[in-house]
Protein backbone atom coordinates (compact mmCIF):
# COMPACT_ATOMS: atom_id res chain seq x y z
CA UNK A 1 0.00 0.00 0.00
CA UNK A 2 2.87 2.40 0.80
CA UNK A 3 4.38 1.89 -2.66
CA UNK A 4 1.04 2.65 -4.32
CA UNK A 5 0.40 5.75 -2.21
CA UNK A 6 3.91 7.08 -2.77
CA UNK A 7 3.63 6.62 -6.55
CA UNK A 8 0.21 8.29 -6.71
CA UNK A 9 1.21 11.23 -4.49
CA UNK A 10 4.50 11.78 -6.31
CA UNK A 11 2.83 11.92 -9.73
CA UNK A 12 -0.07 14.08 -8.51
CA UNK A 13 2.13 16.63 -6.76
CA UNK A 14 4.53 16.91 -9.72
CA UNK A 15 1.63 17.15 -12.18
CA UNK A 16 -0.34 19.78 -10.29
CA UNK A 17 2.63 21.92 -9.24
CA UNK A 18 3.80 22.17 -12.86
CA UNK A 19 0.28 22.87 -14.15
CA UNK A 20 -0.40 25.63 -11.61
CA UNK A 21 3.00 27.19 -12.35
CA UNK A 22 2.29 27.11 -16.08
CA UNK A 23 -1.20 28.62 -15.62
CA UNK A 24 0.02 31.46 -13.40
CA UNK A 25 3.27 32.27 -15.19
CA UNK A 26 2.78 31.68 -18.92
CA UNK A 27 0.39 33.01 -21.54
CA UNK A 28 -1.42 30.61 -23.85
CA UNK A 29 0.92 29.51 -26.64
CA UNK A 30 4.06 30.73 -24.88
CA UNK A 31 7.14 28.51 -25.13
CA UNK A 32 10.19 28.00 -22.95
CA UNK A 33 13.12 26.09 -24.43
CA UNK A 34 14.32 23.62 -21.79
CA UNK A 35 16.85 21.67 -23.89
CA UNK A 36 17.54 23.28 -27.24
CA UNK A 37 14.76 22.89 -29.78
CA UNK A 38 13.79 19.35 -28.88
CA UNK A 39 12.32 19.78 -25.37
CA UNK A 40 10.03 22.75 -24.82
CA UNK A 41 7.42 23.86 -22.33
CA UNK A 42 4.62 24.91 -24.66
CA UNK A 43 1.47 26.08 -22.87
CA UNK A 44 -1.75 24.84 -24.40
CA UNK A 45 -5.10 23.63 -23.08
CA UNK A 46 -7.49 20.93 -24.24
CA UNK A 47 -11.02 19.83 -23.46
CA UNK A 48 -9.99 16.77 -21.52
CA UNK A 49 -8.60 14.01 -23.72
CA UNK A 50 -4.98 12.94 -23.71
CA UNK A 51 -2.41 14.52 -26.05
CA UNK A 52 -4.55 17.52 -26.95
CA UNK A 53 -7.55 15.70 -28.45
CA UNK A 54 -11.14 16.82 -27.87
CA UNK A 55 -14.48 15.04 -27.81
CA UNK A 56 -18.00 16.24 -28.56
CA UNK A 57 -18.15 19.78 -27.15
CA UNK A 58 -19.59 20.53 -23.70
CA UNK A 59 -21.79 17.43 -23.53
CA UNK A 60 -18.93 15.23 -24.71
CA UNK A 61 -16.63 16.79 -22.13
CA UNK A 62 -19.16 16.12 -19.37
CA UNK A 63 -19.53 12.50 -20.49
CA UNK A 64 -15.76 12.12 -20.60
CA UNK A 65 -15.42 13.55 -17.08
CA UNK A 66 -18.11 11.21 -15.72
CA UNK A 67 -16.44 8.25 -17.44
CA UNK A 68 -13.12 9.28 -15.89
CA UNK A 69 -14.65 9.43 -12.41
CA UNK A 70 -16.17 5.95 -12.85
CA UNK A 71 -12.82 4.64 -14.13
CA UNK A 72 -11.00 6.18 -11.15
CA UNK A 73 -13.39 4.48 -8.73
CA UNK A 74 -12.95 1.12 -10.50
CA UNK A 75 -9.15 1.36 -10.65
CA UNK A 76 -8.99 2.45 -7.00
CA UNK A 77 -11.06 -0.55 -5.96
CA UNK A 78 -8.93 -2.96 -8.02
CA UNK A 79 -5.67 -1.41 -6.81
CA UNK A 80 -6.82 -1.79 -3.22
CA UNK A 81 -7.61 -5.47 -3.86
CA UNK A 82 -4.23 -6.27 -5.44
CA UNK A 83 -2.27 -4.42 -2.76
CA UNK A 84 -4.12 -6.29 -0.02
CA UNK A 85 -3.27 -9.56 -1.78
CA UNK A 86 0.35 -8.40 -2.12
CA UNK A 87 0.33 -8.97 -5.87
CA UNK A 88 3.30 -8.36 -8.17
CA UNK A 89 4.94 -4.97 -7.54
CA UNK A 90 4.92 -4.18 -11.26
CA UNK A 91 1.13 -4.53 -11.31
CA UNK A 92 0.77 -2.26 -8.29
CA UNK A 93 3.07 0.42 -9.73
CA UNK A 94 1.41 0.22 -13.16
CA UNK A 95 -2.08 0.66 -11.72
CA UNK A 96 -0.84 3.43 -9.43
CA UNK A 97 0.59 5.34 -12.41
CA UNK A 98 -2.63 4.96 -14.39
CA UNK A 99 -4.74 6.02 -11.41
CA UNK A 100 -2.53 9.02 -10.62
CA UNK A 101 -2.69 10.20 -14.21
CA UNK A 102 -6.46 9.87 -14.35
CA UNK A 103 -6.86 11.80 -11.08
CA UNK A 104 -4.40 14.47 -12.25
CA UNK A 105 -6.42 15.26 -15.37
CA UNK A 106 -9.83 15.05 -13.69
CA UNK A 107 -8.63 17.67 -11.18
CA UNK A 108 -8.14 20.07 -14.10
CA UNK A 109 -11.53 19.28 -15.60
CA UNK A 110 -13.37 19.43 -12.29
CA UNK A 111 -11.82 22.45 -10.61
CA UNK A 112 -9.60 24.59 -12.87
CA UNK A 113 -12.59 26.30 -14.48
CA UNK A 114 -13.79 27.31 -11.02
CA UNK A 115 -10.50 28.55 -9.55
CA UNK A 116 -8.70 30.20 -12.50
CA UNK A 117 -9.46 33.11 -14.79
CA UNK A 118 -9.09 32.18 -18.48
CA UNK A 119 -5.63 31.86 -19.98
CA UNK A 120 -5.21 34.02 -23.08
CA UNK A 121 -2.47 34.59 -25.65
CA UNK A 122 -1.54 37.93 -24.08
CA UNK A 123 -2.75 37.46 -20.51
CA UNK A 124 -1.64 35.15 -17.70
CA UNK A 125 -4.40 33.45 -15.72
CA UNK A 126 -5.09 34.42 -12.12
CA UNK A 127 -5.64 31.92 -9.32
CA UNK A 128 -8.89 32.57 -7.39
CA UNK A 129 -9.90 35.74 -9.30
CA UNK A 130 -12.43 38.00 -7.51
CA UNK A 131 -14.88 37.68 -10.40
CA UNK A 132 -14.78 33.88 -10.26
CA UNK A 133 -13.44 31.24 -12.61
CA UNK A 134 -13.90 30.87 -16.34
CA UNK A 135 -16.19 27.82 -16.20
CA UNK A 136 -18.23 25.49 -14.01
CA UNK A 137 -17.61 22.17 -12.24
CA UNK A 138 -16.38 19.44 -14.64
CA UNK A 139 -16.03 21.93 -17.50
CA UNK A 140 -12.47 23.14 -16.92
CA UNK A 141 -9.70 22.71 -19.49
CA UNK A 142 -6.74 20.38 -19.01
CA UNK A 143 -3.32 22.06 -19.02
CA UNK A 144 -0.67 20.62 -21.35
CA UNK A 145 2.92 21.76 -21.65
CA UNK A 146 5.43 18.98 -22.48
CA UNK A 147 6.51 19.22 -26.11
CA UNK A 148 9.23 17.12 -27.76
CA UNK A 149 9.61 18.11 -31.46
CA UNK A 150 12.67 15.85 -31.77
CA UNK A 151 12.57 15.44 -35.56
CA UNK A 152 11.48 18.19 -37.97
CA UNK A 153 11.21 17.95 -41.72
CA UNK A 154 8.84 17.83 -44.70
CA UNK A 155 6.86 15.04 -46.29
CA UNK A 156 7.91 14.47 -49.93
CA UNK A 157 5.50 15.73 -52.58
CA UNK A 158 4.48 12.20 -53.56
CA UNK A 159 3.49 11.23 -49.99
CA UNK A 160 -0.28 10.49 -49.77
CA UNK A 161 -2.45 13.12 -48.02
CA UNK A 162 0.48 14.96 -46.41
CA UNK A 163 2.70 15.72 -49.43
CA UNK A 164 4.94 18.82 -48.94
CA UNK A 165 3.54 19.44 -45.46
CA UNK A 166 5.72 19.94 -42.38
CA UNK A 167 6.62 16.83 -40.42
CA UNK A 168 7.26 16.93 -36.67
CA UNK A 169 7.93 13.97 -34.38
CA UNK A 170 6.70 14.06 -31.63
CA UNK A 171 3.92 16.63 -32.37
CA UNK A 172 1.38 16.20 -29.50
CA UNK A 173 1.73 18.40 -26.41
CA UNK A 174 0.94 16.54 -23.18
CA UNK A 175 1.36 16.67 -19.40
CA UNK A 176 2.78 14.57 -16.58
CA UNK A 177 -0.61 12.91 -15.98
CA UNK A 178 -0.80 11.79 -19.64
CA UNK A 179 2.72 10.38 -19.51
CA UNK A 180 1.93 8.61 -16.22
CA UNK A 181 -1.07 6.85 -17.76
CA UNK A 182 0.95 5.93 -20.88
CA UNK A 183 3.84 4.58 -18.79
CA UNK A 184 1.46 2.50 -16.66
CA UNK A 185 -0.26 0.99 -19.71
CA UNK A 186 3.08 0.21 -21.41
CA UNK A 187 4.29 -1.49 -18.24
CA UNK A 188 1.20 -3.70 -18.20
CA UNK A 189 1.78 -4.63 -21.84
CA UNK A 190 5.55 -5.15 -21.68
CA UNK A 191 5.57 -7.11 -18.42
CA UNK A 192 2.21 -8.87 -18.71
CA UNK A 193 3.72 -12.36 -18.51
CA UNK A 194 5.56 -11.55 -15.32
CA UNK A 195 2.62 -9.62 -13.84
CA UNK A 196 -0.08 -12.16 -14.57
CA UNK A 197 1.90 -15.42 -14.44
CA UNK A 198 0.14 -16.51 -11.23
CA UNK A 199 -3.21 -16.36 -12.99
CA UNK A 200 -2.22 -18.08 -16.26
Amino acid sequence: MKKALFTILFVLIADQVLKVWIKTNMTLGQEIHVFGNWFLLHFTENEGMAFGMSFGGDSGKLMLSIFRIIAIIAITWYLYKVTMRKENSLLIVSLSLILAGAIGNIIDSAFYGMIFSPSRFHEVATLLPPEGGYSSFLHGKVVDMLYFPVIRGHYPEWFPLFGSQDFIFFRPVFNIADSSITTGVFMLILFQKKIFKKHS
